[in-house]
């Protein structure tokens, strides 16, 4: 049984950088179970494209907070407290230890220091504004932009879910959310989470970017992306939307040929990447590592002793 003083630990970094490897071995030796923190890795059917662990990995390791929930479903910071919550208390009451494993550094975030208490959810708001998203592209990003630039500047304009929330909590309580969250500073104290993150030379990163990229459609990411077009969601939903399943998305619907889309997934994924860098590397405390079990396993033994 471990002691419930030990601290949470998260392995967060940006995409490609070899976090879910890190955290098989680092569970396997410390006794662990993952508790998910990447924002499409909890839709069913979102595999190849959100590099979801295998089933073979998620056999040597039991995960948590993963296909939670279907593609045309809503998943929000609430939900994954909710989730992550329950899985904590569950994972502890087996003596187990948690590990936290992700590149969203917004639930890792709130996870540590919970979440303001933003206004009710409006769904006629909601798909009003989807709708225009829809017919004018781009319009989620413009309209935050004027109400809350702070916000706006931090948010890609894909990301519909978080635009939308953050025009909502402007329109319902008139006062930005990047206000609310300043005022708030996440500063619950919910967990003591400890976060590790994965230290790579950028031109490395890049380059494991692009070969994950070629890796994916050599695994089937397009039939993937087509098998969720069959199945009826739209292209349009936001976990179709988000990264690598737009592009690719945009080659099945024969709008680009596949080297250009492979391209723009890269691209995309570059400028993902940037900024999960930027978000980890603005957080108070964080130990940046080189992608070595031997080292990891050393600081991790500062925080779990056996």
């Amino acid at each position: 049984m471990n002691p419930p003083s030990e601290p949470i630990l998260a392995i967060v970094g940006p995409t490609a950088a070899g976090k879910t490897g890190l955290a098989l071995e680092l569970a396997e030796r410390f006794g662990a179970e993952i508790i998910n923190a990447d924002s499409r890795q909890v839709y069913r059917g979102l595999d190849i494209g959100s590099a979801k662990p295998t089933k073979a990995e998620r056999q040597r390791v039991r995960h948590h907070v993963v296909d939670v929930v279907d593609p045309d479903e809503e998943f929000h910071c609430a939900r994954f407290l909710q989730l992550a919550d329950e899985a904590i208390a569950e994972v502890r009451g087996r003596g187990r230890r948690v590990l936290v494993v992700g590149g969203t550094g917004l639930y890792v975030r709130v996870l540590r220091g919970g979440l303001f208490p933003g206004p009710s959810r409006d769904p006629v708001l909601r798909a009003q504004w989807m709708a225009r998203e829809r017919a004018e592209p781009g319009f989620l990003h413009r309209q935050l932009s004027e109400v809350d630039e702070q916000s706006a500047r931090r948010l890609h304009p894909h990301d519909y879910v978080r635009l939308i929330r953050a025009l909502e909590v402007y329109h319902k309580t008139g006062q930005p959310m990047s206000s609310w969250q300043a005022q708030h500073r996440f500063a619950t104290g919910r967990y003591e989470v400890v976060l590790l993150a994965v230290d790579l030379p950028r031109a490395e990163l890049y380059r494991r970017i692009d070969l994950r990229c070629h890796q994916m459609i050599e695994a089937g990411f397009v039939e993937e992306v087509r098998s969720l077009y069959d199945r009826g969601y739209s292209a349009h939903l936001p976990a179709l939307q988000s990264l690598g399943y737009r592009e690719i998305g945009a080659y099945v619907r024969g709008e680009v040929a596949l080297d250009e889309a492979i391209a723009a997934m890269a691209r995309a994924t570059r400028r993902f990447a940037k900024r999960q860098l930027t978000w980890f590397r603005r957080e108070p405390i964080v130990a940046w590592l080189p992608p070595e079990v031997a080292l990891w396993e050393r600081e991790v033994r500062r925080w779990w002793r056996h």
